[in-house]
């Protein structure tokens, strides 16, 4: 019987981590584990909630409360599917500054454990190589770009058909890498033992190769 198996991706918003995780969750048969989308679903509650970001008692009495989970891909919150709603403008907005809470990031933590304690995963975030799972079987950091990163939000945000700007795009990638590196609870970081892969110049085909590559190595151990 294969053994569980742990698939740490952490990288910067934007660097095409989420598109690699699912593809390779996808091909392994592996459970994925969006930890980000977490984060945006608590943010989607705090918000509903009417709570400021400062109310931290409240908001930690809330997260004790909520039940948050994965089925099909879809993220779903106290139950109801919220797949498209993290995705919003004012999610955008306000997620790093709620996922920058300590007392909340340890509370996720215990809960994205208890999530995957049963399957193997593929689970891709800030902080899964370093904090969440520190000794993950294969431990990938996705980076890229500032340029390359806004480029590709643009490109998807215009065929939508939505206007929008790429100065205006490129000011928020680099506010929440800001707050991502600098943020005292988990930053973002390469863990040591992290393979670094740079998608500036790489299509998702081959960044998906080159991991499939890895996971065949480490099965071969």
């Amino acid at each position: 019987m294969k053994k569980r198996m742990i698939i740490a991706i952490d990288g910067p918003a934007g660097a095409g981590k989420s598109t690699i995780a699912k593809s390779l969750a996808e091909v392994l048969g592996y459970t994925y584990i969006d930890s980000g989308a977490m984060y945006r679903a608590i943010t989607l509650k705090i918000i509903k909630s009417g709570f400021s970001i400062k109310d931290i008692d409240n908001i930690i009495d809330m997260t004790l409360k909520t039940k948050i989970d994965f089925r099909n891909n879809n993220i779903f919150l106290d139950d109801e599917e919220v797949t498209l709603q993290i995705r919003s403008d004012i999610i955008n907005a306000n997620v790093s500054d709620v996922s920058a809470i300590p007392e909340l990031r340890s509370i996720m933590v215990k809960m994205q454990r208890q999530i995957s304690k049963d399957c193997s995963i593929v689970m891709d975030g800030r902080d899964v190589g370093t904090v969440i799972f520190p000794d993950a079987d294969i431990k990938l950091f996705i980076t890229a770009s500032v340029d390359a990163r806004a480029n590709r939000r643009y490109l998807e945000i215009a065929s939508k058909n939505t206007n929008t700007n790429m100065n205006d795009i490129k000011n928020s990638i680099q506010y929440r890498d800001n707050i991502d590196l600098n943020r005292k609870a988990s930053p973002l970081k390469m863990a040591n033992d992290a393979i670094l892969i740079d998608t500036t110049n790489k299509s998702i085909d081959e960044v998906l190769e080159f991991a499939l590559c890895i996971v065949k190595d480490k099965e071969r151990e």
